[in-house]
């Protein structure tokens, strides 16, 4: 039974439940009319055993020869039923048992029994009541059983071949009426429930096509509610529900999207504008240290520390206004891209600002190549290869990847120092997610947290993605880029 496929769907469920309670009734019904038939014919066996009585077992007694064809049990004979059995013991054993044969007479009528039919027919009980034996030799019979006159005991039978061909009969016919009545009660009745299930299969239909949209950030357009039925079912009540919960989630989307798009303004306007004065307080700064007066020390150390932080305020006003383009959907550049001129240029920088790490790289002996934007693809390689550098202690071992895999480039940053703590992990490419502190024994300095939010950024922006896997002594950046990807080539989005 657990390997039978059991129905997933509610409409199997109840077209399989009505057919079970109807083969249930059905199988009830048969066996109560084959029990009943039976009975009634074994009493209507016994009935007729009680009329004829112990005639035809007694005038076995007065067995006359073959040759005399007028004596009492050829009479008998003629006033039996074909199939009649009779026998006659004294002290337990047969003396006499016959049948009556089509058109026989006299003649032929000994039965053969065997020892066990013997043992059978002595095992009888003596009550004038009609029992149900088995003789090897003639089959089922209905026997009963009377004391003789002389102290013997009188057998009478009839045999069971009819009533158990009515009752086989009765059950052939049983099983193909009710056959028949299940098949068409299943076909009618999954189309009964299908109709009144509809509503509910378009709710489903409904809640698949919702799981399929992406409800992370953007514009969502839900899908048309579901059409209104009798609200005092209960497939109309999931239904008004269902719509209900849909208005109410449009109404948080729309307003998400309407956050979003005020913060996603909010951080271009406001970087656009601090550009300026950033740079204005930067300029000011440098050109006090260039004052060919005396200066004195603290207020040169001062000047020097503001031309810094306003250099360092400048980077970052930069990546937050990338950032802000590339989440408004400005298009990048698609150009052809040498990906493995950008890995050498990339790694020579690296190892030009970080001369106590171990830079490696593993490249193919063919130039590997996407379409993209040149610029922003430097961008995020630089920016991988300045978290191994600044997030790792002197002497780390850096390796640079680049490979293909069917219609993907996969670039690959491996480093073999601390490695990334698992409470970070999760928003590692979050913006303004910092984990010096846990990366490098000492701290040597460090950005806003937006260089791993950028290379995100990138890697989405050319239908890309990003991944990391870390743990003590290895830490992997993987970058899967599209060989070709998608997407209108309306010009590189510069952060100037």
């Amino acid at each position: 039974m657990r390997r039978l496929p059991r129905p997933r769907t509610l409409r199997a469920r109840l077209t399989a439940g009505l057919v079970v309670l109807l083969a249930l009734s059905c199988a009830a019904v048969g066996l109560a009319a084959v029990v009943e038939l039976n009975g009634f014919l074994t009493g209507r066996l016994d009935q007729q055993l009680r009329e004829v009585g112990p005639r035809f077992p007694a005038s076995l007694e007065h067995r006359v020869e073959p040759s005399d064809h007028d004596g009492d049990e050829h009479g008998d004979t003629r006033r039996q039923s074909t199939g009649t059995f009779g026998a006659r013991l004294v002290g337990g054993t047969v003396t006499n048992a016959a049948v009556v044969r089509p058109g026989s007479d006299t003649t032929g009528l000994r039965a053969p029994l065997s020892a066990a039919d013997a043992h059978t027919l002595a095992a009888v009980p003596v009550d004038g009541r009609g029992h149900g034996v088995r003789l090897s030799s003639l089959g089922e019979y209905r026997l009963m059983a009377v004391e003789g006159a002389d102290g013997d005991v009188l057998i009478t039978g009839l045999p069971l071949e009819p009533v158990a061909a009515a009752v086989h009969r009765l059950e052939l016919v049983s099983a193909v009426v009710f056959g028949a009545a299940l098949t068409v009660t299943g076909v009618a009745g999954a189309l009964w429930v299908r109709r009144p299930l509809r509503p509910l299969s378009r709710v489903a239909a409904t809640a698949t096509q919702v799981s399929e949209l992406p409800l992370a950030s953007g514009e969502v357009t839900l899908p048309p509610r579901v059409p209104e039925v009798d609200p005092r079912s209960e497939v109309g009540q999931v239904g008004a529900a269902f719509n209900r919960m849909l208005g109410h989630v449009e109404n948080a989307l729309t307003k998400r999207h309407a956050s979003e798009e005020r913060l996603r303004r909010f951080a271009a306007d406001a970087s656009h504008e601090l550009r300026t004065p950033v740079a204005s307080v930067r300029g000011h700064a440098e050109l006090a240290l260039l004052h060919p007066g005396p200066v004195p020390a603290e207020v040169s150390r001062a000047l020097e520390r503001i031309a810094a932080e306003s250099a360092r305020m400048g980077e970052m006003v930069d990546d937050l206004l990338l950032l802000a383009r590339l989440d408004a959907g400005r298009p990048l550049e698609r150009l052809p891209v040498d990906v493995t001129r950008l890995v050498l240029d990339a790694v020579t920088d690296a190892r030009a600002a970080g001369p106590g790490h171990h830079w490696r790289m593993e490249l193919p002996e063919e130039p590997v190549k996407v379409t993209g934007d040149g610029h922003r693809l430097h961008q995020l390689l630089a920016n991988l290869l300045a978290n191994a550098r600044l997030h790792t202690p002197p002497g780390t071992k850096v390796t640079v990847s680049l490979e293909t895999e069917a219609d993907l480039v996969v670039l690959a940053v491996h480093d073999d120092g601390p490695g990334v703590p698992e409470s970070v992990r999760p928003g590692v490419f979050e913006r303004f997610t910092r984990a010096d502190h846990r990366r490098r024994p000492e701290p040597q300095g460090g950005g806003a947290g937006l260089g791993l939010s950028i290379v995100a950024a990138v890697a989405e922006a050319h239908e890309g993605s990003v991944g990391l896997t870390s743990g003590p002594g290895s830490t992997t950046f993987t970058v899967r880029l599209p060989v070709r990807a998608n997407g209108p080539g309306d010009g590189p989005i510069s952060s100037g």
